[in-house]
């Protein structure tokens, strides 16, 4: 079951239901060599009040650690496609100007942390997400943090956010974070870290899925603002910024 071509990457449980993002970004920094415990990741990344967390504020937290970070969104409900044709400036201009018109509150969050990404130096791209591009990283041994819709991935039932149990009737679409982290030319295959203990697919943390699946769990992470992966990747030195958020931590 081992993909051809698979990253050694290693990835703890979540502790909780709420916390997969910052498991998962704890992993990356641990495949880069990064000390720093899962404890301190999930304190540091900021979360929705009931819990849970965004990609961009993944970012956030990377791009202080001195990482560089970039965002493929597919989150048509926050990012205009045509914003995508011009420059950062006006990418931004527009998502100032759109907090005026809309009042949905995880999207004012999201603006916000986005405006925040922007200004530490992130970077988001809208791409077609094809077998090519996701081929394309893997391939070249670049881990993908991604955002998606667990039902589809699973084949689960929909869930009740206040009780965290499977209810297909009365459930809402969940999403959830992965790490994809291998590929296999022959089966079209991906490997996926997966932080959720007892996924239905493996009894590990690890397993494979095949390629069309992830790209439409991944699609239908919109659903919960999740559509996107994130693509995280050390400086070639080390930044100004990770040396004063080490320092800050020791404070």
């Amino acid at each position: 079951m081992a993909a051809l071509n698979s990253l050694d990457l290693e990835i703890l449980p979540q502790p909780d239901d709420t916390t997969c993002g910052p498991t998962c970004l704890h992993a990356l920094y641990r495949f880069y060599k990064d000390n720093i415990d899962l404890k301190s990741v999930i304190q540091e990344v900021h979360a929705f009040e009931g819990g849970g967390t965004l990609a961009v504020w993944l970012a956030c937290h990377a791009l202080k650690r001195g990482y560089e970070a970039t965002i493929y969104s597919y989150n048509v409900q926050l990012f205009d496609p045509t914003w995508f044709k011009r420059d950062r400036g006006e990418m931004i201009r527009c998502l100032n100007e759109q907090l005026a018109f809309k009042k949905d509150i995880k999207l004012i969050l999201e603006t916000r942390a986005y405006l925040e990404f922007f200004e530490l130096g992130g970077e988001v791209k809208m791409e077609d997400l094809t077998r090519d591009m996701l081929r394309k990283h893997l391939t070249q041994n670049i881990p993908m943090l991604t955002g998606l819709n667990s039902n589809f991935l699973y084949r689960s039932p929909r869930e009740l956010g206040a009780t965290n149990s499977f209810d297909d009737i009365r459930g809402e679409p969940a999403g959830h974070f992965v790490i994809l982290c291998g590929y296999d030319k022959e089966t079209r295959n991906i490997r996926v870290a997966d932080p959720l203990r007892g996924n239905p697919y493996s009894n590990t943390q690890k397993y494979d899925v095949f390629i069309d699946r992830v790209i439409c769990s991944i699609l239908l992470g919109i659903l919960t603002y999740d559509a996107n992966f994130l693509i995280i990747k050390p400086k070639k030195s080390q930044s100004k910024a990770m040396v004063k958020f080490k320092a800050q931590r020791t404070l």
